[in-house]
């Protein structure tokens, strides 16, 4: 972790909790410097690494199905191959 020069920590002091927006002279990218319990917070609104559930997975599997054509009608002649289908 790196120090923040005072010119920085004169403006994070005065912006009373508030984002600081930086920009880079040489690339002219803009950054936001925030408190890290803020970004914590957003973080963990923003990016869920929990492991998907049972029906998450199943929807996330129809929609795959959906846009490989699997609704298309010509499909159905597959339903009729399905060996697990009554006859």
């Amino acid at each position: 972790m790196i120090t923040m020069p005072k010119e920085l920590q004169e403006m994070v002091r005065t912006s009373h909790g508030q984002s600081v927006r930086l920009a880079d002279p040489d690339t002219h990218e803009e950054y936001i410097v925030v408190r890290a319990d803020v970004y914590d917070q957003l973080q963990t609104r923003l990016y869920d690494d929990a492991p998907l559930t049972d029906t998450e997975k199943q929807v996330l599997l129809i929609k795959a199905g959906l846009r490989a054509g699997w609704d298309d009608p010509e499909m159905d002649v597959y339903n009729e191959l399905d060996p697990r289908r009554p006859l």
